[in-house]
């Protein structure tokens, strides 16, 4: 995840400088999510019929060559805006491709009990890693320059795919399940069908999509403008420690939730973070006090990987262990992918109400919804009970 970061930090400053077009910015944001929005399903059903490890480091190595291209079409000066797209499209399905194939392997890694914090601890660290890609991202730039800092990306992609080596889980190992059949586009809505009748499952992947379509990236993309209207640079270090406070917060969450053991995983715990998150974000937008804009970011950070790692483990603990990674699959497609909607969101509500404002709906709209579906949940669990009475 750093090294997905350091990409973006330094090819983003690199396409801007060359080509200053904002649609190019705005297909930046499209290309990283639409591939989760497309493909998710897909490649779920890859991670369900071969062995996860060589997906993921099939992954690790179309990463590692986007960067490669990258840095040698820097070196000979023969970027153009088609081949800029054409990677950002890569670099975007590699992102995808890894991530059902990585869930299923947690399940192997520990016990049925011990799920929940592994998934945690993984979210957390994820969490770091993109914290700390801006910041190695911008050191390799000082160092190295843009293009020693894009060959340099490369090597950090060599961890994950050299552990894969190492490793004897498959992501099949516990369940001893391996589906051959292909998946077809109509089979993706079957898998929709499938988890339908689980209302938990149900809840938990609305939850996800609320906060990708409500929330989503808007926070990092519209951080200039909420420090403008707090009084701080855009520039400065109050600008950074804005940027700096919502992912310390995911990490700082990701830490004491699993030291703690407090909140379990299950609807209520995760509609509670999702509500939180959704306040939090409407106070940030609101709050004409720095400090307080800063706490506000810390506490949504900690909500919000609270939210993201519950769901996951609720999806993977009640998903059919012989459906478990298309299930898993799809809570990636609305969960990241939806985010590509958030971005029209964003630009339609910002032309209305500006981009602050726009923040702001979508934090209200997020903690409702949320409540909504806590009411349906409630509801659905009545009559279920209803009926076995």
């Amino acid at each position: 995840m750093m090294a997905d970061n350091i990409e973006h930090v330094i090819t983003y400053w690199v396409l801007w400088r060359m080509f200053h077009s904002p649609a190019l910015v705005g297909f930046e944001v499209i290309s990283h999510w639409l591939p989760f929005l497309l493909l998710s399903v897909w490649f779920g059903s890859l991670a369900e019929r071969f062995d996860c490890r060589r997906i993921i480091q099939i992954a690790q190595i179309l990463f590692a060559f986007v960067s490669l291209a990258w840095g040698v079409l820097f070196l000979t000066d023969s970027l153009e805006m088609w081949m800029a797209c054409v990677l950002l499209i890569l670099h975007g399905c590699a992102g995808a491709l890894w991530g059902p194939a990585e869930q299923l392997l947690l399940h192997d890694f520990v016990e049925t009990e011990d799920l929940p914090g592994a998934v945690r601890m993984n979210a957390t660290f994820k969490s770091l890693g993109v914290l700390a890609g801006p910041v190695i991202g911008s050191g390799l730039m000082l160092a190295l320059g843009a293009t020693g800092g894009i060959f340099a990306n490369v090597l950090f992609y060599l961890p994950m795919t050299l552990l894969m080596l190492r490793t004897p889980f498959t992501g099949h190992t516990r369940s001893g399940i391996v589906r051959r059949e292909r998946l077809g586009l109509r089979d993706t809505f079957s898998v929709l069908r499938t988890v339908s009748g689980d209302k938990v499952l149900v809840a938990m992947i609305v939850l996800a999509g609320l906060v990708a379509v409500c929330v989503g990236a808007s926070l990092q993309v519209s951080m200039p403008s909420i420090a403008d209207g707090l009084g701080a640079d855009s520039g400065g270090i109050g600008y950074g420690v804005l940027l700096f406070a919502g992912g310390a917060g995911g990490v700082l969450g990701g830490f004491l939730l699993e030291a703690t053991g407090v909140i379990r995983p299950d609807t209520r715990a995760a509609v509670i973070a999702t509500l939180l998150f959704g306040l939090t974000t409407v106070l940030l937008t609101l709050t004409s006090h720095y400090w307080i804009a800063v706490i506000a970011l810390v506490i949504g950070g900690i909500a919000n990987m609270a939210a993201t790692s519950i769901g996951q483990a609720v999806v993977q603990l009640r998903a059919p262990a012989h459906q478990r990674e298309r299930v898993v699959g799809v809570y990636s497609m609305i969960g990241s992918g939806m985010r590509t909607g958030n971005g029209l969101t964003l630009a339609l509500l910002g032309s209305v109400v500006g981009v602050t404002g726009a923040v702001t709906v979508g934090g209200a709209a997020l903690a409702a919804g949320s409540l909504l579906v806590a009411a349906l949940v409630a509801v659905g669990m009545s009559r279920a009970r209803l009926r076995r009475s």
